[in-house]
């Protein structure tokens, strides 16, 4: 008969493959949307106006102002650039110097306002032209500069209030985008992400598609503008787009503004957007496939391991130091992910991870905790004989590895502290500390190897919670290369699978012991029979 916890895990699983197939068939749908025929619909359909015919080829107008107001005034612009034959299947660069108008080094604001022109006409012609408009400078908080703590090298200007003021900041690179399928669109069922874009001409039909790519704006290029830069460098980078390709930028544009009112950051939604802008489509593809299979091993190893420690009463067999110092590092490399503004993606199920890692250190010393009124009192259990002998074999493998973790980790500490720059004192304590997880934290996971080389069994391990870890652990080595995050933290995601393979090998090693209690108390020999008596 099926247990609760058993059933729970079928429903989530077909949960997921039931929104998996959903979103396949999404992301199919968006990049073949159904066209109108205008053979049999012509007055329904909607047409790409003929671009290039006769002697009117495509302009492309690039202008700046301080004007935020769509189609400002010809006396607001500032031409940047000026493209007299555009032609929109040729991917193009250009770079440009803009001039900064002394508002805007005073911490003031610039935009751009862009034409793709399908009239000859040396003037601008707006009615002619599709448009688009963005900033070309961000607000954002300047970077804190690090410096050596043991130096007399600290900026003066350091205190809190200052760096945390937003500043203009320059975007030096912006990406255009024209639709280059000449799309049939049916006038009443135009696509909600792509109607935006769309422009008429007096005639009826639609002008060629512009889309400014806000996606590929990064953080991390932005420049920080004070009053002596005069003037700006600018790159713009132009490459044609499919239908696909704008639908899923527009709708990734609107889901971004949902995670901003659910309370990310502009630092989370840029790991988000960098998966879609950064890959090309096979492997974005093959991220999203993958990301819900991490997502769901991450929920069914938490679920499983909260299982097995519920229902733990004995520590026989399992190493209580490995399972201390797994709290301690998880609780430092929390907090160093959050003191290096990391994605939320990372810190969130860390900082779960962390949370459940002090609930098993609650276990494994059986500390209770009992209330006289508003005082708690904390209690903790004896060990019982079994238990003792494997703190023993615990004891003897931390004994030797102390020798050399103790010493280099002192060692890194001090090198950092001399040649190393830091934000503070804090920056410094956290980053040592987790150089020390990261560089020999698998030493702490090598004394629950010994206990298992010692007691010739892998019985006790929690295995279902461990081998949904491990299919995490290889996930975990694809995202490595996908988001961002600190180098050591990359490093750390390769360092497990050489520990999940030795426990691999020692499963092999030592067979089940069907005479053997499991965590929960019962044999299998114990189980068969208690069948048998029954029958």
């Amino acid at each position: 008969m099926p247990t609760l916890g058993s059933f729970v895990n079928n429903v989530v699983i077909l949960l997921v493959l039931g929104y998996l197939c959903n979103m396949v068939y999404t992301m199919y749908y968006l990049f073949n949307p159904p066209q109108c025929n205008i053979i049999k619909d012509a007055n329904k359909c909607l047409v790409r106006h003929r671009v290039n015919q006769g002697n009117m080829p495509l302009q492309l107008r690039l202008y700046s102002s301080q004007s935020k107001l769509k189609h400002p005034q010809e006396s607001q612009l500032t031409e940047i650039l000026h493209v007299k034959e555009f032609n929109i299947s040729e991917e193009q660069t250009w770079t440009v110097n803009v001039s900064l108008p002394a508002r805007t080094r005073k911490n003031g604001t610039l935009y751009i306002h862009v034409y793709l022109q399908v009239s000859s006409t040396a003037r601008l012609d707006a009615s002619m032209a599709s448009y688009q408009t963005s900033s070309l400078t961000k607000y954002y908080p300047p970077k804190m500069e690090a410096f050596n703590l043991l130096g007399d090298s600290k900026p003066q200007n350091d205190s809190l209030e200052q760096s945390v003021i937003p500043i203009a900041h320059w975007k030096p690179r912006m990406e255009l985008r024209v639709l280059e399928e000449p799309f049939v669109f049916h006038r009443m069922q135009i696509p909600a992400d792509i109607y935006r874009y769309i422009r008429l001409t007096p005639k009826g039909d639609y002008l060629p598609v512009l889309y400014l790519h806000k996606m590929a704006e990064k953080i991390k290029d932005l420049q920080p503008i004070n009053s002596t830069c005069k003037e700006m460098s600018l790159t713009i980078e132009y490459s044609p787009i499919s239908i696909g390709q704008l639908r899923l930028f527009g709708s990734l544009e609107e889901g971004m503004s949902t995670m901003y009112q659910l309370g990310f950051t502009e630092k989370d939604t840029e790991e988000v957007k960098s998966i879609f802008t950064d890959t090309n489509l096979i492997l974005l593809m093959a991220t999203i496939f993958v990301s819900f299979f991490h997502i769901l091993f991450d929920f069914l190893a938490f679920k499983n391991d909260i299982s097995y420690w519920r229902a733990r009463n004995s520590m026989v067999g399992l190493s209580i130091r490995t399972v201390t110092w797994r709290c301690v590092s998880q609780i430092i490399v929390f907090l160093y992910l959050q003191n290096e503004n990391t994605s939320l993606l990372v810190l969130i199920p860390c900082g779960i991870g962390a949370i459940i890692e002090v609930w098993k250190v609650k276990k494994a010393f059986k500390v209770s905790i009992i209330f006289e009124g508003w005082r708690p009192r904390f209690t903790f259990g004896t060990a019982t004989d079994s238990e003792k002998a494997t703190a023993e074999f615990d004891t003897t493998a931390m004994k030797y590895l102390s020798y050399l973790l103790y010493p280099l980790c002192v060692l890194g500490a001090i090198y950092s502290l001399v040649y190393v720059p830091h934000k503070s004192w804090y920056s410094w304590l956290i980053n040592s500390l987790v150089n020390g997880v990261y560089a020999f934290g698998f030493l702490f996971m090598l004394p629950q190897l010994f206990v298992n080389y010692k007691l010739k069994s892998v019985a006790h391990l929690p295995w279902r919670a461990f081998m949904y870890k491990a299919f995490n652990t290889f996930i975990d080595d694809v995202f490595a290369f996908i988001i961002t995050m600190p180098t050591a933290h990359r490093v750390a995601c390769f360092r497990d699978d050489f520990v999940f393979v030795i426990y691999l090998y020692q499963r092999w090693l030592y067979p089940v012991d069907k005479s053997r209690a499991n965590e929960y108390g019962v044999s299998y020999e114990d189980e068969k029979k208690g069948k048998e008596h029954t029958d």
